[in-house]
């Protein structure tokens, strides 16, 4: 069992910077492929973001590319999310989550990650 805890979220203005993180904990024997999503009120989840299991290989969603850079750290089971430049329509929760297999290869589609941590709000004021 993995427990994933995202943390870093808050409100700042637009064209502000935050940065979140997510801690993995618990029965960790091999690392997967990780994702950042997120889910507005009344919107789907999206994808945001994601990173391969050595963290040289990343994806990011067409509307963040260029200001969003995600990264991760083995040794510490951590995984962050660089948001800049932050805009209004970038609020939302935020999660992080394991890929289910480590045959991952940058799908932005929500089923292919199994564990899910419980969110993080991040609020961008205009």
């Amino acid at each position: 069992q993995v427990t994933l805890v995202e943390s870093g979220g808050g409100l700042v203005q637009a064209g502000g910077s935050l940065r979140l993180s997510c801690a993995l904990s618990g029965r960790i024997f091999i690392s997967f492929p990780m994702g950042w999503f997120r889910q507005a009120p009344g919107k789907e989840r999206e994808f945001v973001a994601s990173v391969s299991r050595s963290g040289s290989g990343t994806y990011y969603a067409d509307s963040v590319k260029g200001r969003f850079t995600i990264s991760r750290d083995n040794a510490k089971n951590t995984v962050a999310l660089q948001m800049n430049s932050l805009k209004p329509e970038d609020s939302a929760v935020y999660y992080c989550a394991t890929a289910r297999t480590i045959s991952y290869s940058g799908s932005p589609e929500a089923d292919d990650f199994g564990s899910w941590g419980q969110g993080t709000q991040v609020t961008v004021s205009s």
